[in-house]
């Protein structure tokens, strides 16, 4: 197999697969339509698995692979446009990282989040990372060749030189794609068998277990290995086999309500002790552990910057070369360019971005733009810990609010939605670092990668922010809720204390119409949220629960689908605490311990961390994959494999196939719903339930469609087709 990453000698000009004096086809429109096309459906399957677990995979060497095998259909294609479909392509899942982070925070805090919203910062920062890497390429990219190794992007490249190996390992993904949205649609769309088989202990009182026997779980857990899927585990264990029984043993006596509970403990599900007290335990866990992180990162961050700042001057002052695979958009692109986008959000009233604002949107982007750009080239897009920079942004930012005496109810929602921009641009700069790596192993064209992966980015970014709002709407619940005697009224607009707001939305629910308000901080023992109040007596009557981040499990005992995205907690909770300084700090507190006391121990406390706050069922699917590679693993160890027979090998992309096919298929069964919504209503029955109600095949099943058992052995099954795949 041809290869392209050995290392140039210093002083020795670097040859590429195609050199300059050629010049094949390359942005062509059927590459750019063709990566257009994957990098939405790599978005759209990127935001459900960052809402369902808090990570993302890269996407480009399964588009790569794809963009050989279609092009191998169509007839004779150049290395360069297949180049060039997976550099659009690849923009999709770093914007889904980017925005599912951070804006599902704004839902958290009891607000709407609109498609216009979502999509408006996703193009801002898009176009913002990639315009900020166009100084930033030929320092990073050709003067550190041979020390920044790009690690997915030179195996990208090899899968590029490699076409006939990729036209070949295409068809392992096609096939895991059709049979995981077969799967999925089967389980979670008609209900023919449970998705979420249950084991509850009737001795030690409020333990469970369960999981989520979903495909793209499954092949997460093979790409991110048993280690950190372990740690997932290992944090699940902990919440649901130590923590809430603790709070059930100690709390069961109580004769009271405790904290801002109208329920006893004793009368409490599991799941309702993990959403009113574990909740925000793993909350608090997660934002220390992600804190601890970045501030043990701070020496690579610091030094990559100042790395970058150093490369950057001395590649400005050379002289420009007029080869093909040097020449970039103008320089001139990125100041105006970044100018511009920010000061278009300043002119968004629903963003809540000021002039101050939008200058930390261009510093604090540029700052990360560089640190994810190295990152990235030191250990590759996947495990660039993207969430942790604007953590540090949204501190810097919130800081400075509190200083200044912006604590109000629409300082928060700014500084999401700057955070949100900032996560954009970084995660997109590294991807774009990354994709120009390619681009320079293989002979592409620097300033038409550029501008495909602006199409990429602003095509994804428009699809990301409709599948954000449709998973949303799709798996929120209408739910009785009574806190008798507290009465909710909205504070005026200019009042200092906006705990309570209204903008005088009604909605009708169960044959009555409501006042809508929404609850900033907790009051009375109401919790932030949007509820539907009683227009005379002003008493909460039911909660709209949304689909992401929302805390009501089940439904008269019956599990409900919800989306958790525990990045986006990690914001809410640093502006809830920098700005309101109203959370229950005695449970984040037991959490930020909890996580000091995993460090002491010389574990890794992020993933253990995550798997605190997460479901338990959905860490215990993802250590089946871990598993499944760990048996692979076994059975190869030994053997030497290069970047990309790793990244490109049979597993990996079968599990790629997994994922997209699983969580595109549970996009469909949103979209489906929605689409039936008002007949769901008249039927009284959940949206997400309704087409597995009509077409009844969970009744005509009978045992089959019940058993927790047959649910694990089917699962068992997908999980041995995997390990026949990856084994060959």
């Amino acid at each position: 197999m041809a290869t392209v990453t050995a290392p140039t000698p210093k002083g020795s000009a670097f040859q590429p697969f195609v050199p300059p004096s050629q010049s094949p086809a390359e942005l062509t429109l059927r590459a750019v339509l063709l990566g257009v096309i994957l990098g939405i459906v790599f978005a759209a399957s990127s935001v459900y698995l960052a809402l369902k677990i808090g990570l993302t995979v890269s996407a480009s060497i399964p588009i790569a692979v794809l963009s050989v095998a279609f092009f191998r259909t169509l007839g004779r294609s150049t290395i360069l446009e297949n180049n060039i479909v997976q550099t659009t392509g690849s923009a999709g899942e770093s914007i889904a990282a980017g925005v599912v982070f951070t804006l599902p925070a704004i839902l958290l805090m009891g607000y709407d989040l609109t498609v216009g919203k979502v999509a408006i910062i996703a193009v801002a920062g898009g176009v913002m990372g990639v315009l900020l890497m166009i100084p930033l390429r030929r320092a990073l990219i050709v003067k550190e060749h041979g020390r920044l190794t790009y690690p997915e992007g030179t195996a990208c490249a090899e899968v590029l030189v490699a076409g006939e190996r990729g036209g070949v390992q295409a068809k392992r993904l096609f096939q895991a794609f059709g049979l995981a949205f077969g799967y999925k649609f089967f389980m979670a769309g008609l209900k023919a068998w449970r998705e979420y088989p249950t084991w509850t202990s009737r001795t030690y009182q409020g333990a469970s277990v369960s999981a989520e026997v979903s495909p793209e779980l499954l092949g997460v857990g093979y790409i991110i290995g048993p280690r950190i899927a372990g740690y997932l585990f290992a944090g699940g264990c902990l919440a649901y086999l130590v923590l809430i029984p603790a709070i059930k043993l100690f709390g069961s006596g109580l004769t009271s309500p405790i904290f801002a509970e109208t329920k006893l403990i004793a009368d409490m599900s599991p799941s309702e002790v993990r959403a009113e007290f574990v909740f925000y335990i793993g909350a608090g866990a997660v934002a220390s552990a992600g804190i601890i992180a970045l501030i043990r990162g701070l020496p690579t961050i610091v030094s990559a910057f100042r790395s970058g700042f150093q490369d950057l001057r001395g590649s400005l002052d050379e002289r420009a070369t007029r080869l093909r695979t040097d020449v970039d958009l103008p320089i001139w692109v990125t100041p105006v360019g970044a100018g511009v986008l920010a000061l278009v959000l300043t002119l968004l009233p629903q963003l809540a971005v000021n002039l101050l604002g939008a200058a930390l949107i261009v510093v604090f982007g540029f700052f990360f733009a560089v640190v994810s750009s190295r990152i990235t080239g030191q250990i590759g897009v996947t495990a660039n810990p993207i969430s942790g920079m604007p953590i540090a942004a949204l501190i810097g930012t919130t800081s400075i609010f509190l200083l200044i005496g912006w604590t109000g109810v629409d300082h928060r929602v700014g500084a999401i939605s700057i955070a949100g921009v900032i996560a954009v641009s970084a995660a997109l700069a590294g991807t774009t670092s990354q994709d120009l790596k390619t681009g320079f192993l293989v002979g592409a064209t620097p300033r038409r990668q550029q501008i495909a992966i602006v199409v990429g980015a602003v095509t994804s970014a428009l699809a990301i922010g409709w599948t954000l709002t449709l998973l949303n709407n799709t798996y929120t619940n209408i739910v009785p809720e009574s806190h008798p005697g507290v009465t909710l009224e909205a504070a005026a607009p200019d009042a200092a204390d906006r705990s309570v707001t209204a903008s005088g939305e009604r909605m009708s629910h169960a044959g009555q119409e409501w006042d809508v308000v929404r609850v900033n901080v907790p009051v009375e023992g109401v919790q932030p949220g949007k509820y539907l109040v009683d227009p005379g007596s002003r008493e909460v009557a039911f909660l709209v629960d949304p689909g992401i981040g929302g805390r009501v499990r089940e439904i008269d005992g019956n599990p409900v689908t919800k989306l958790d995205s525990p990045k986006a907690t990690i914001m809410a909770l640093v502006t809830d605490g920098i700005l309101t300084q109203k959370l229950p700090w005695g449970l984040v507190l037991i959490g930020v311990f909890l996580t000091v006391s995993i460090e002491l121990m010389g574990l890794l406390s992020l993933p253990i961390a995550v798997g605190v706050y997460l479901p338990i069922s959905t860490s215990a699917s993802m250590f089946a994959g871990g598993v499944v590679r760990w048996l692979i693993d076994r059975r190869s160890r030994g053997g030497e494999r290069s970047m990309v027979e790793v990244e490109s090998g049979p597993g990996v992309l079968f599990s790629s196939g997994l994922i997209a096919g699983g969580a595109i298929a549970g996009i469909v069964i949103a979209g489906v719903a929605a689409a039936l919504v008002s007949r769901a209503e008249s039927a009284q029955v959940p949206a997400a339930d309704y087409l597995a109600h009509v077409v009844g095949l969970q009744g005509r099943l009978g045992v089959f469609a019940q058993s927790d058992v047959i649910s694990l052995a089917v699962f068992a099954g997908l999980g041995f087709i995997l390990y026949r795949v990856a084994s060959r």
